[in-house]
């Protein structure tokens, strides 16, 4: 036996070593509350309620900033914290937007896909209804329909009022009295 076969794998030269190992742990997050939390931000950011809200708040730091005193102003240079604020409320609704598109496209698929099985074994139903159908239809062009065997019926009975009102022919065999 090789004395380099009885070394430990993790000091092999010809095993690779995880490069990506970090020090600090990555923090965990519940996917689907961060998702749940995104389709309700993108919901109310496309409401009439979200718009109204945006408007008077910028029209009330508008008017504050324009009308205050200056050393009552939040802002005093002009608009430059407004600007930064509706960037950074934009920088954050954009991937939550996003997000929540994601996820509705996510499950767009698998209503889709369901749809798609459920009109797979609809059109096999049909398919099977039809050849059951068309068995059947076969089956009763060689059955006796009931129109048919009325008509049989009457051309029997008729035929026999022809025999009775006819006198028997001389020589011929008497109907029995």
């Amino acid at each position: 036996m090789d004395s380099r076969d009885e070394r430990p794998r993790a000091n092999r030269l010809d095993t690779p070593v995880d490069s990506r190992r970090s020090r600090l742990s990555r923090p965990s997050y519940d996917s689907d509350a961060v998702g749940i939390f995104a389709e309700q931000f993108a919901r109310f950011m496309g409401t009439a309620q979200f718009l109204f809200y945006m408007t008077l708040f910028v029209a009330v730091w508008v008017t504050w900033n324009a009308l205050a005193p200056a050393e009552w102003r939040w802002d005093s240079y002009p608009f430059i914290f407004l600007t930064l604020i509706l960037s950074l409320q934009a920088s954050y609704a954009a991937p939550l937007i996003l997000l929540a598109q994601n996820r509705l496209e996510s499950r767009d698929k698998v209503i889709a896909e369901q749809d798609r099985q459920a009109n797979a074994r609809a059109h096999a139903d049909m398919e099977f209804l039809a050849r059951e159908v068309a068995s059947l239809r076969m089956s009763m062009g060689e059955v006796a329909t009931r129109d048919f065997l009325r008509s049989e019926l009457r051309s029997l009975l008729s035929d026999l009022e022809v025999r009775q009102v006819e006198p028997p022919a001389p020589g011929g065999p008497r109907a029995p009295d």
